[in-house]
């Protein structure tokens, strides 16, 4: 009986014990929450926002969810602030100095005022932030900071101040993919120098197109030497552009043989690289001519009729065999093999080659002098040449021909 009571009588303690370690606990817990909550005071003014469409209203509220985030501050919000605000006009607009923030603060009765400005400029945002000591009428944290321009982003980019002002971690991956990338001047804001002018050229003649040139008229050929002038105007447009490396499209009109009384017009469409402030040129494109063409035979060894003599398939079929000698095999060729070939009476087509140049532009002050080698590839032969042009630069004109921003 005597250990039964005994027993009972320690359950008992134990129990109160444990109660009033329990009580102690919530005591102390109670205790702690109260001293962790923060015990400064903090209004946000409208900061001034520059040159992007969100609102100062828009913005401080961001900033004021941000601040109740980093549980530092007892945050005033919008309607603790009405009354003092609407009570004096300076409140309202244009509250962004050391002078009036404090002044806001005292009728607040804050211990500190926050606000700052956003800025949209060009293709960056700057966020400036600042906290003013009420009390201490001073300047309490500021931090600026540039970022990309994304405007839908502002929230965060205020979050990441926040957070550098007050020794708290960023997220890595956010604040990289916000920031300001200060890169090499690109197309959208490098000024253009306009190479366009007059060219002069002179050129060789390969392949079958020298054989042409040379082939006398009487058998289809234009009866010229194996070379000819060129004279045409260039256009030139940039459509990427860096310190040191520009890519352009480029056009040229031309027309060659004027010196043995020939007109032959092309047009040449290149897409072409300048490199490094000694302006190296490579082009590479297109060239487009036109081409008097018809199906005929070209003897060129010798072995069927006269040596480099031209013959229409018209003119086979109309006088089959053409009086021609036959073969060192004895045998009359009834059937030559007709070919499509160059014949200055055939019909007229386009004519396509591939053109590759390669050049620098010289520059005595304002004068551009630019000299390209090039050679002019198609079936057969092509052009092989050099050409000059000259140009005046007059003036530098913006790739990006958009108005200009204005701030207000």
């Amino acid at each position: 009986m005597f250990n039964l009571c005994s027993i009972k009588l320690y359950v008992m303690k134990t129990k109160k014990l444990q109660s009033f370690f329990i009580l102690v606990a919530i005591f102390f817990s109670g205790m702690a929450s109260y001293f962790a909550q923060p015990s400064n005071t903090i209004a946000v003014a409208n900061p001034n926002v520059n040159a992007l469409t969100v609102k100062p209203e828009s913005v401080a509220k961001m900033m004021r969810l941000e601040l109740i985030k980093i549980n530092k501050y007892k945050v005033y919000d919008e309607f603790d602030m009405n009354e003092v605000i609407k009570a004096k006009d300076e409140y309202k607009v244009g509250c962004y100095g050391q002078t009036c923030l404090a002044k806001l603060g005292e009728e607040l009765k804050v211990d500190y005022v926050m606000s700052g400005s956003i800025d949209g400029l060009g293709n960056k945002i700057v966020v400036t932030i600042k906290i003013i000591d009420v009390k201490g009428q001073a300047l309490y944290k500021s931090s600026v900071r540039e970022f990309d321009n994304q405007e839908l982003e502002i929230q965060r980019m205020v979050e990441i101040v926040l957070a550098e002002m007050h020794g708290i971690p960023v997220d890595k991956v956010i604040a990289d993919r916000l920031a300001f990338k200060n890169e090499l001047i690109t197309s959208n804001n490098i000024g253009k120098v306009n190479n366009s002018g007059p060219r002069i050229g002179f050129a060789l003649m390969t392949g079958d197109v020298a054989a042409f040139a040379t082939r006398s008229e009487t058998y289809g050929g234009l009866g010229i030497q194996p070379f000819t002038s060129m004279i045409g105007y260039q256009i030139e447009g940039q459509y990427v552009g860096t310190e040191n490396f520009s890519a352009l499209v480029e056009g040229i009109f031309n027309i060659s043989g004027l010196e043995q009384s020939q007109f032959i017009p092309s047009f040449s469409l290149l897409n072409g690289f300048r490199f490094g402030k000694a302006n190296w040129e490579f082009a590479f494109g297109p060239r487009f001519g036109i081409a008097a063409t018809s199906f005929g035979y070209l003897d060129a060894d010798g072995v069927y009729g006269e040596e480099n003599v031209f013959y229409t398939q018209n003119e086979w079929e109309s006088n089959p065999g053409g009086g021609l000698a036959p073969t060192a095999g004895g045998d009359i060729v009834t059937n030559p093999g007709f070919e499509r070939e160059f014949d200055k009476d055939g019909t007229k087509r386009l004519a396509t080659s591939f053109l590759l140049a390669f050049g620098r532009t010289f520059q005595a002050g304002s004068l551009n002098i630019p000299v390209n080698l090039f050679y002019s590839s198609q079936k057969g032969g092509g052009f092989v040449g050099v050409n000059m042009g000259f140009n005046v630069q007059k003036s530098k004109q913006p790739i990006n021909k958009q108005s200009p921003q204005r701030y207000y």
